[in-house]
């Protein structure tokens, strides 16, 4: 009599084990490299963010000089518009660009200023050279909005909040400063 065969139990993957597996290890590869893109893009955003900072306190300084060097008014440190032709600072979001004549960014004289830019040393490491790259500042506005501040008798203590829009990566960020300058 015959013996019947003994079928052997198989040792090891099969074809689909294996295509399961490396579509499991590939979904997980796909996911680590969303973060590194997300984790980037989030470190570009600290040297936005610096320059968002340095921005918006280079519009108060001008600001705080213009009003106690006696370059503006207390009445000319408010925004233009048809109610206020005095004022200096345009109403609503502006691209950043470089001062105008006056010296304030910002104002009303900005008009055909060149865009803002930030210098960086080119490959001889040397800044000042003709290798400079020169990486302009087109993802940023500035706005700035400047009202009398409530519960103070009207036109001696003015609210200035100065906000810088802008997007670095796929993120949109704002950095406000808010100060206040007095007409003493």
């Amino acid at each position: 009599m015959r013996e019947p065969k003994r079928r052997r139990i198989a040792a090891g993957f099969s074809l689909l084990e294996t295509m399961v597996a490396l579509i499991v290890l590939a979904v997980g590869i796909l996911g680590l490299a969303a973060l590194l893109y997300d984790s980037l893009s989030y470190m570009q955003g600290s040297q936005d963010d610096f320059i968002a900072q340095q921005k918006a306190e280079e519009a108060a300084e001008a600001i705080f000089t213009a009003k106690y060097s006696n370059n503006a008014t207390f009445a000319q440190i408010s925004n233009n518009s048809a109610g206020n032709p005095g004022g200096l600072f345009v109403t609503g979001a502006i691209p950043l660009t470089q001062p105008g004549p006056d010296g304030l960014v910002g104002s009303i004289n900005d008009a055909g200023a060149p865009p803002a830019s930030i210098v960086y040393p080119g490959p001889d490491g040397k800044l000042g050279t003709p290798d400079d790259i020169v990486a302009p500042l087109s993802n940023f506005t500035r706005t700035i909005a400047i009202t009398d501040l409530a519960g103070e008798p009207p036109g001696t203590v003015r609210r200035v909040l100065i906000t810088i829009n802008y997007t670095t990566g796929k993120y949109t960020r704002q950095y406000q400063l808010e100060t206040y300058v007095s007409a003493f």
